[in-house]
């Protein structure tokens, strides 16, 4: 994790408290050590994050050996993930919702269930670099002119593309051919997809530059029936249960232990893989 890295590791061991459960001693350089997996925007976020992941699993640890529990440890798992597994399997419900409430959910959340918005584009790229303000500045500006311009005479939008844009497509003139969310990067799209057919108005920003894109179709998503969605509803309101579950486990076990150091809060985002 590049935020460690400029640190001295002697320097950030001191400066936090010694992390125990039940007076086990969670050694700091282990804590170091999984801060790497967790994003921050600094040094005391990240061991926050690991100290706490490291707690949670060693609440586990101890409740499993408490219990005795023995179990095959299962191809790509380590002993301790086996013990945690066969832990919740064991302590934790999974309960299955029935039918009724997976039908409220549906009717309750329509948006969720429907085909996909496609849409036809075609863009012109006015290629700036994110570090280069100035640059960025003036491939706005241009792309305001093309904008104004192409409000005047539309179907110059071909000759447009071939002339400025930076991207492949201009020998396609400027076309991107159909698209659903989550073939083009998130910015690109949060401007582009709500946009009706026609040219967009004002230059759509992304992290490669200045785009004038024009919607040549747009294809509105149809509603799916419940049939063709409920097996996907049961299994996302299941695991939302069963998470709920094991957060609450999680919470139960840490109310019942010693935990010197650090402060638990919101146990669901500890959430053991």
């Amino acid at each position: 994790m590049q935020l460690i890295d400029s640190v001295m590791v002697s320097d950030i061991t001191n400066d936090f408290p010694r992390v125990r459960v039940n007076g086990q001693l969670i050694e700091e350089a282990i804590i170091l050590q999984e801060m790497q997996y967790h994003g921050a925007t600094s040094v005391e976020e990240a061991h926050q994050k690991a100290a706490s992941a490291l707690v949670v699993k060693e609440l586990l640890l101890q409740r499993a050996k408490e219990l005795e529990i023995d179990t095959e440890v299962l191809t790509g798992e380590t002993p301790d993930e086996a013990l945690i597994r066969a832990l919740l399997a064991q302590e934790v419900d999974q309960p299955i919702p029935d039918a009724d409430t997976c039908y409220r959910y549906f009717r309750a959340n329509p948006e969720k269930f429907r085909t996909p918005v496609l849409i036809a584009a075609s863009h012109i790229l006015l290629a700036a670099d994110p570090k280069e303000p100035v640059d960025r500045e003036e491939a706005k500006r241009t792309a305001e002119t093309i904008i104004d311009e192409l409000r005047q005479n539309p179907e110059s939008f071909a000759s447009m593309a071939k002339r400025f844009s930076s991207c492949p497509s201009k020998e396609l003139n400027g076309e991107l051919g159909q698209l659903e969310k989550g073939q083009t990067v998130p910015e690109f799209e949060r401007q582009v997809f709500p946009q009706e057919e026609g040219l967009c108005l004002h230059p759509v920003e992304s992290r490669y530059g200045y785009h004038i894109v024009r919607i040549d179709k747009r294809v509105e998503g149809e509603p799916l029936p419940y049939e063709a969605v409920a097996d996907r509803i049961a299994t996302y309101l299941k695991d939302q249960v069963y998470r709920r579950s094991i957060n609450q486990y999680i919470s139960l076990l840490a109310g019942q232990a010693s935990i010197e150091g650090i402060s638990i809060q919101g146990a669901d985002s500890l959430l053991m893989q």
